[in-house]
């Protein structure tokens, strides 16, 4: 039973670490998209960090359930926009609007929480 139970928790893992990640931060595009009057959401991972995977999905879904939002993702390696936007840990959730940020959290995977800071900014 116990080896059953050790089965389904490493399914689950890995499951939700199956999502694929890629970095779709561009600079010029986030940019661009704040000129247009978008609000933008960014979202920080790391490859074999279960909640990124969590956060991702989440945000996945709500690109499609809110107008007038870009997301973009991006590897926490990446010093290079890491330090554009001041993040140090994976999982890291910013909004903009405005071209100001007014909004940031760590760790956050919450679907309602999630939702609820993107229709504050909306």
């Amino acid at each position: 039973m116990k080896n059953f139970f050790i089965f389904i928790f490493c399914i689950f893992a890995f499951s939700v670490n199956a999502l694929e990640k890629k970095t779709t931060f561009n600079k010029e595009l986030f940019d661009k998209a704040q000129l247009d009057g978008k609000v933008v959401v960014v979202s920080s991972w790391i490859k074999y960090c279960s909640s990124c995977a969590s956060q991702m999905k989440v945000l996945n879904k709500a690109k499609n359930e809110f107008n007038n939002i870009e997301y973009f993702t991006f590897e926490v390696k990446d010093k290079e926009i890491s330090k554009l936007l001041n993040v140090q840990y994976q999982t890291t959730l910013l909004i903009f609007k405005d071209n100001k940020e007014v909004y940031r959290s760590i760790g956050e995977t919450s679907r309602d929480a999630i939702y609820k800071a993107i229709e504050s900014s909306l």
